[in-house]
């Protein structure tokens, strides 16, 4: 596992945007008020530019991340939105070249596919957190706390409790192990590739949004039979109240779903946290060791992300 450095205040700090692009008045704003937490702020060629539903063409999305990492000026990279595009581009990224040059890199959603390729591809810990644009619209103050609790603090940032109204113990216990996952439309779309995760003796997190109950059905299904829920020694659903719910025709509840599908595994494995399309967003810092009590609803993390 490679940690990279903690950030200090007055440290410089890359934005990059290798997804989908975010309208001008909306990155003004956002990097403004980013500005005022005490970070100088750097750039990407990507962001503020429009191709398609793309912020870029792929060589050059992929031209910025290697150009964040290779700066030695840079402390941590930021990506500024999800929406779509990063599983085109992880077979184009120089994985040695972000090996050899560690560095924090944060987001979520869309941004799962590069968090997973370059932990698994370097080894590196990279960080499941909130994204510069939703500062816009969303100043939601303890997902940005404790994000940066989890870049600059020298202890281990306190255990994450479960404790809204629809949280639940799926099947109770206690699991440790090395905390991976994301966005379950971006995990299963990377099944069958040299990107898919690895889930042998992890936890494993899942979030998504904006899905039928049937879809998340549908996804949750290939993950285990593609052998991913099972090799797990413990599993997250993080929140996903907004789900669309389709009352036209017959249908089961988001717990339903997961009890049919989880329960049978056997495995430590609860549903609420807040991480991922809620509000408050908690960041997971991809890699490091945890655990999972699964009965009480609660994620500790046993380690740093960071050195």
């Amino acid at each position: 596992m490679i940690k990279p450095r903690g950030l200090k205040l007055g440290d410089t700090v890359g934005i990059i945007a290798p997804a989908s692009p975010t309208p001008h008045e909306a990155i003004n704003q956002s990097i403004a008020i980013f500005q005022r937490f005490g970070y100088e702020v750097r750039l990407g060629k990507t962001v503020g530019q429009e191709f398609g539903y793309l912020s870029g063409s792929d060589w050059c999305r992929v031209q910025d991340i290697h150009d964040m990492f290779s700066d030695p000026e840079i402390t941590a990279i930021f990506c500024l939105r999800g929406g779509y595009g990063t599983p085109r581009i992880l077979d184009l990224i120089d994985y040695d070249l972000i090996r050899e040059n560690p560095k924090i890199f944060v987001g979520y959603s869309d941004i799962t596919g590069l968090l997973t390729a370059i932990h698994q591809c370097t080894g590196l810990v990279t960080f499941h957190g909130p994204m510069i644009a939703e500062l816009a619209n969303k100043k939601d103050p303890p997902s940005w706390s404790t994000l940066f609790r989890h870049l600059t603090n020298p202890i281990t940032v306190e255990p994450y409790f479960s404790d809204t109204k629809d949280a639940y113990t799926i099947v109770p216990g206690i699991a440790e192990g090395e905390i991976v996952g994301g966005n379950l439309s971006l995990l299963v779309s990377t099944l069958g590739t040299p990107y898919e995760i690895d889930t042998e003796d992890k936890i494993l997190f899942i979030e998504d949004v904006g899905e039928e109950t049937y879809s998340v059905d549908r996804m949750l299904t290939q993950l285990r039979l593609a052998g991913k829920l099972e090799s797990a020694n413990g599993i997250v659903v993080t929140n996903m109240s907004e789900m669309i719910k389709n009352t036209n025709k017959p249908n089961f509840t988001i717990k339903q779903v997961l009890t049919d599908i989880l329960h049978p595994l056997g495995i430590p494995c609860f549903y609420g946290l807040q991480i991922g399309h809620c509000q408050p967003n908690l960041t997971v810092p991809i890699g490091v060791q945890v655990q999972l009590d699964a009965t009480k609803r609660i994620l500790a993390f046993l380690e740093r992300g960071i050195i």
